[in-house]
């Protein structure tokens, strides 16, 4: 089932104050090893990722896992935490769940930061795919595009004590 995307404000709107979030860097931009939230290593990427990846400690996405955020910019250390501005996020399907990225980072993301950031999320859907082909972990994978940051965060849900790391395996 495909979720409908909010426009919400364009990126270089800064009327509505976007949402401030602390993010967990698990995967420094350049790196190779995809990490999971607990920090169990998921794969390893025949490309480096090009930018820090990682999660929103507070939350938990509709997939049952903490809710990951990309940060833009320099290479950040496995394990930095870092308290940036939401300035959107990238809806993807993995194994038919949606799997919010919200997008952080010092300044508003440009238009063509944001096309750049879509077009890596179409091709990485097309990518996680394969690999969950490969894995027997049936279900759709595709990126569904942009929504505004504070839908991602609507529909994500306060981590508490009970949750003790994601309930399906990535």
């Amino acid at each position: 089932m495909r979720q409908a995307i909010h426009s919400g404000p364009q990126s270089g709107d800064t009327s509505q104050a976007q949402p401030e979030v602390e993010v967990l860097i698990e995967i420094p931009r350049g790196s190779f090893l995809k990490r999971g939230s607990t920090g169990q290593l998921d794969f390893i990427s025949p490309l480096p990722c090009p930018f820090n990846y990682g999660s929103v400690p507070r939350y938990v996405g509709l997939e049952g896992d903490l809710l990951d955020a990309v940060v833009l910019g320099p290479r950040l250390p496995r394990g930095t935490r870092v308290r940036l501005r939401a300035w959107g996020a990238v809806a993807l399907t993995d194994r038919g769940m949606i799997d919010h990225k919200l997008i952080c980072s010092r300044q508003p993301v440009r238009p063509e930061q944001r096309a750049k950031l879509l077009r890596f999320f179409h091709l990485y859907a097309r990518c996680k795919g394969l690999l969950n082909v490969w894995r027997r972990r049936p279900g759709r994978n595709a990126c569904e595009g942009w929504l505004d940051a504070h839908a991602a965060l609507a529909q994500a849900r306060p981590r508490d004590d009970t949750w003790m790391g994601p309930s399906v395996p990535f």
